[in-house]
């Protein structure tokens, strides 16, 4: 009796202490993963984000942590870039090899990799140089960014921008690649639209938090963006074309 005690508190133990690996546990779970409710997020996303950290709130006041305990989001984030990278591929590639190799990078560069270290950036500004001091002898309990809530807000500021650099992008892809400033001028607009929108939805996701201050630092990187513009239209960069030749050399 005593070892299955034993083991029934460190079950209990573990399970209470760990978020991360229940969490990807239940990736091939897909029964148990709320797809209705990822897609109403997705939606609201591009239309009012901040209903949706809205109710980030009301799950930290149910599930006591800010971070999504459903990877249903990520999953789905996953199988939509590999679709929109197929679309791609198919349009633009011309051997089978490349295109199976570019899929697979584009999904692990694009969201995996660039996505892992947007987060771990954000977190550790964000505990380190944006929380809120509490006072001496005060009683109130110290809170931390989650790693695992700035992984959610990167997925939920990056589905913007793939139904725009991806999905509506692919669809005037053929406008936007041709020669003249025309093309350039409007590249450049999407560029600028969606890579904006998504530090305005990092900023939404971190300024949820009651315990940081100064949040208006994620939207610096706008400035940025809004100052470059006008120098790549001078130069005459085109970033569709630029980009899209690095995976298929257009």
């Amino acid at each position: 009796m005593l070892p299955t005690a034993s083991r029934g508190r460190f079950t209990s133990s573990y399970k209470q202490n760990s978020i991360l690996p229940p969490y990807f546990r239940r990736i091939i779970k897909w029964r148990q993963m709320d797809i209705e409710y990822t897609f109403w997020q997705m939606l609201h996303l591009c239309t009012s984000p901040k209903v949706v950290y809205q109710h980030t709130k009301y799950h930290k006041q149910t599930k006591n942590q800010w971070a999504r305990d459903d990877p249903a989001f990520m999953v789905i984030c996953s199988f939509l870039l590999l679709l929109a990278a197929s679309a791609y591929c198919a349009a633009y590639d011309k051997s089978v090899g490349h295109a199976g190799f570019t899929i697979i990078s584009v999904l692990l560069v694009h969201f995996w990799l660039i996505g892992v270290t947007l987060a771990s950036l954000c977190w550790f500004l964000s505990n380190n140089y944006l929380r809120e001091e509490t006072a001496l002898h005060s009683h109130v309990v110290e809170q931390r960014v989650e790693w695992l809530y700035a992984f959610d807000v990167h997925c939920n500021s990056y589905f913007p921008v793939f139904v725009l650099l991806y999905v509506f992008h692919y669809f005037i892809s053929p406008l936007l690649l041709a020669h003249g400033f025309v093309p350039t001028l409007l590249s450049n607009l999407l560029f600028m639209v969606a890579l904006s929108y998504y530090h305005y939805l990092n900023f939404l996701g971190y300024d949820v938090l009651p315990f940081l201050d100064k949040t208006t630092f994620f939207l610096y990187p706008m400035v940025v963006i809004l100052i470059l513009f006008p120098f790549a239209l001078l130069a005459g960069f085109n970033p569709s074309r630029f980009i899209l030749s690095l995976y298929f050399s257009q």
